[in-house]
């Protein structure tokens, strides 16, 4: 199982989401934890630290994922309008 870690920002992101959306994406990161290359996307432009996106709705997840430490980063959380432009 992976060990799951949050940026400050992506609490902040969290925190700042209604409590229903709120309550889907943290419980959707959890689910994860098992396999997590199975769920999420690669996002294109970042060869040597991959980042990766989890669809949870309109909403997605911007995190790393570092199989030898078993560890899943969230960096960003977001609208799927707006998460992109800096990616």
């Amino acid at each position: 199982m992976y060990s799951i870690l949050y940026s400050p920002g992506a609490l902040k992101d969290i925190n700042d989401l209604p409590v229903d959306i709120a309550k889907k994406i943290v419980s959707a990161i959890k689910e994860i934890n098992d396999n997590p290359k199975t769920h999420v996307k690669k996002l294109k432009g970042f060869p040597k630290s991959p980042l990766y996106s989890l669809r949870v709705g309109d909403y997605r997840v911007i995190m790393s994922i570092e199989d030898e430490k078993l560890i899943i980063f969230v960096i960003e959380v977001g609208h799927r309008s707006k998460i992109y432009r800096k990616y």
